[in-house]
């Protein structure tokens, strides 16, 4: 597919200005030029265009954003400084696979003074004796050359993730905390809770004990009424025997 086809293909319906990662690797550049790229790609932070017949960058676009380009497997053997003044603020840049055969070829990078990978594995330039060395003087912004830092360390795999996924300092910490927040107002509704509940079941207590109170003053007063009368009545017939009594006398 022809790379203007490509580009247009991966835009999905959206604007150009809406794109941060374009990937166009394998297409086919015309006559080694970028086409279809354009300024109207003002957010593009990620551009990979590997094996698609690059001979040439001249035609590359102002990418003020683009902070990672994918190059390799191309022919590119020279004009670099188009990268410092289309994209000043690379911080990675592939060139491996090309036909990049002196250092002088890489030269112009020097003014990329945030570019802090490169990679020119399987160019020619790498066969040089002292290459590695050689690299790391003419570019001292460098940290990593075909992976590998000076001392000879590998680059983290992760290390580009781990930048791109990591949030301004302290997110973690105020997630931590608003989640202790929440546990403690949940645990305060629950003790409130409970504490309604428990003063609920006091109060339907109280009232039972009441009710049984006012029972039994209602038994007592009924048992004493009773008593009045059989008090009244056993003196009634008292009072009836007496009489009785006197009339026999």
């Amino acid at each position: 597919m022809e790379m203007k086809k490509r580009i247009s293909s991966e835009l999905r319906n959206r604007s150009p200005a809406e794109v941060v990662e374009l990937v166009v690797d394998t297409c086919q550049s015309a006559d080694g030029e970028v086409e279809g790229l354009t300024e109207e790609f003002t957010e593009l932070e990620i551009l990979s265009m590997v094996n698609v017949g690059l001979t040439s960058l001249s035609k590359m676009p102002s990418l003020p954003k683009l902070r990672k380009l994918e190059l390799s497997d191309n022919s590119i053997s020279a004009g670099l400084d188009t990268l410092v003044e289309k994209c000043p603020n690379l911080t990675y840049l592939n060139l491996s696979g090309n036909k990049i055969k002196e250092l002088s070829s890489i030269q112009p990078l020097q003014n990329l003074k945030n570019l802090k990978s490169l990679d020119l594995y399987s160019c020619d330039v790498s066969s040089l004796e002292d290459y590695r060395d050689g690299v790391f003087k003419l570019l001292p912004q460098l940290t990593f050359l075909d992976g590998y830092d000076q001392e000879d360390n590998e680059v983290p795999d992760s290390e580009d993730e781990e930048d791109d996924e990591a949030g301004p300092p302290g997110d973690d910490d105020e997630e931590e905390d608003e989640e202790e927040e929440e546990g403690s107002e949940g645990d305060e509704d629950e003790v409130g809770l409970s504490y309604l509940m428990k003063e609920g079941i006091q109060d339907e207590e109280d009232d039972g004990d009441y009710v049984e109170e006012e029972e039994d003053d209602e038994e007592e007063e009924e048992e004493d009424e009773d008593g009045a009368a059989v008090q009244g009545e056993k003196r009634k017939r008292d009072a009836e025997d007496e009489g009785d009594d006197d009339d026999d006398e």
